[in-house]
């Protein structure tokens, strides 16, 4: 049995990083998407182990202390990691793993796994990107502030990166980020 592959998809917060990987996983029985820790409050209508795991910061350091995250950063004042065993099973069970994660993270996981595909989600304009972190009405007017700040850096770091593909029309975006995948495929 062949190993699976990684593929580490990042982009600003708020690009449809989420929606595309949802439609991903969706389509394809063998792609899973890698549940991510966050010591951030949920939103509406996300379910812990399964949207995110939720985590203290006293019990996401002591993960991360104790060596269970293949990578872990600081965003936007809270922390997000990517646990550790269940993103090896999935791989030597030869399933493909999606790591839809923030580019500092990205960027660690595909210096560890040189293997790794990063696509970079892009909006098709930063104010579009306002718009969808304001349509959300989840933020105060300093977070989305903070989120935009974070977000141009995040532009920057795109050369790092394998591919970008442009979140406009959903079906396209989705379309592009699958062909990708099955062109990595061996």
């Amino acid at each position: 049995m062949n190993k699976g592959k990684i593929y580490v998809i990042s982009g600003p917060s708020g690009v449809g990083k989420g929606t595309i990987v949802k439609a991903l996983t969706a389509a394809y029985d063998d792609i899973r998407v890698s549940v991510s820790a966050t010591t951030r409050s949920p939103r509406e209508g996300e379910i812990n182990g399964e949207s995110y795991f939720f985590l203290t910061r006293e019990e996401f350091e002591q993960t991360a202390a104790n060596d269970g995250f293949i990578e872990h950063a600081e965003y936007c004042g809270n922390c997000y990691g990517t646990p550790k065993k269940p993103v090896y099973d999935m791989l030597e069970n030869g399933i493909d793993v999606i790591l839809e994660i923030e580019v500092q993270g990205g960027v660690q996981v595909m210096d560890k796994f040189p293997e790794a595909k990063g696509i970079f989600i892009l909006p098709p304009s930063m104010k579009s990107l306002e718009k969808r972190l304001r349509g959300r009405q989840s933020e105060t007017e300093e977070a989305i502030m903070r989120r935009l700040e974070t977000a141009r850096y995040e532009l920057s770091q795109i050369g790092k990166y394998d591919y970008f593909v442009v979140n406009g029309p959903l079906e396209q975006a989705v379309a592009d980020v699958a062909d990708i995948i099955i062109k990595n495929r061996d």
